[in-house]
């Protein structure tokens, strides 16, 4: 009886028990979801692109269009006023994206001084009047500018009844400094959203740092600049990063809501120019071959900019 209890004893020891984790793919199948979306909407999209290699007429199914190969992507190289085209819209994106590299500071700046506010009342009105502008549309953006800054505009009309103009200044319809106004809009709209990831930030900093800065006889701007600017930087260079990586995703809808005829030749972005071309000129095929050159300078970007983090960071971000 006692040499069997020994031997099953042995067994036990010997044979290991089976890890059983019935939660080990739980983490993967919470993000399937996810990478369905992803698949949906970025992906899958990706069959479109063989359009840029026919001559594709709207209302006829594209194995009647003729197929035209490389024929597009060559017009952009080889018609000079297409590659004209394509050179100024390129440098309205690049200007436009630019201007928001150069000034993706100022979040970071922004959430150090909010959190520097020692009324708690009078900084959740900062905080809610600069996050609110994120979720209204550009549609109601330039609604907005519209009413404050056209020819019979509030701004307009205030002058002229101070004497400060006889006629109306236009605004809105105007070359002068397009890529400055379009900027400053987006300010508007964006500081309050973008420095929430810093406000997050700031709240995972150690307390003991500031207070060991105190007892050290630190004032407020010592640690702000010593303590708090350091600790977030790594998260400032990620966000730039990825800003980078994006250089030519600037969007459409902002420049799109303040085009005319008067502006278009400096608010005509990437993404814009193919809209115009594409649902506003017709020419589906040209507008997608546009569209998968702007992919591919992307991907480009994304290279050069995950090889910076790399020899910077000793981090990748792909």
């Amino acid at each position: 009886m006692n040499l069997s209890l020994n031997k099953a004893s042995v067994n036990n020891v010997i044979k290991p028990k089976k890890n059983k984790k019935p939660g080990r793919y739980k983490l993967f199948f919470m993000t399937v979801p996810f990478l369905i979306l992803c698949f949906l909407f970025s992906y899958l999209p990706l069959y479109g692109w063989k359009y840029a290699f026919y001559d594709y007429k709207v209302g006829m199914q594209l194995s009647q269009c003729q197929y035209v190969g490389f024929q597009w992507f060559k017009s952009l190289i080889a018609n000079p006023v297409q590659r004209g085209e394509v050179i100024r819209v390129m440098q309205n994106t690049f200007a436009m994206s630019g201007l928001g590299i150069l000034t993706s500071f100022l979040p970071l700046m922004f959430a150090i001084f909010l959190v520097e506010i020692s009324r708690t009342w009078f900084k959740s009105i900062v905080q809610t009047l600069t996050t609110i502008p994120n979720f209204i549309s550009w549609v109601l953006v330039f609604s907005f500018a519209f009413c404050l800054l056209s020819n019979t505009g509030f701004v307009n009309q205030l002058l002229i009844q101070i004497g400060l103009i006889k006629h109306p200044i236009t605004f809105l319809a105007s070359d002068g400094h397009t890529w400055l106004e379009m900027w400053l809009w987006g300010q508007w709209k964006g500081l309050g959203w973008g420095a929430i990831m810093y406000l997050a930030a700031i709240s995972g900093i150690d307390a003991e740092l500031y207070e060991a800065a105190k007892v050290d006889g630190a004032g407020r701007f010592r640690m702000m600049w010593n303590i708090t600017v350091p600790s977030l930087l790594p998260t400032y260079f990620v966000l730039l990063m990825l800003s980078i990586s994006g250089f030519l995703n600037n969007g459409m809808d902002q420049y799109f809501v303040f085009q005319n005829a008067i502006n278009k030749a400096h608010i005509e972005v990437l993404d814009l120019y193919v809209y115009n071309i594409g649902l506003g000129g017709g020419s589906f095929s040209l507008a997608t071959a546009v569209s998968i050159l702007k992919s591919l300078v992307s991907i480009v970007l994304l290279a050069l900019t995950n090889g910076m983090s790399k020899l910077f960071r000793g981090e990748t971000i792909v």
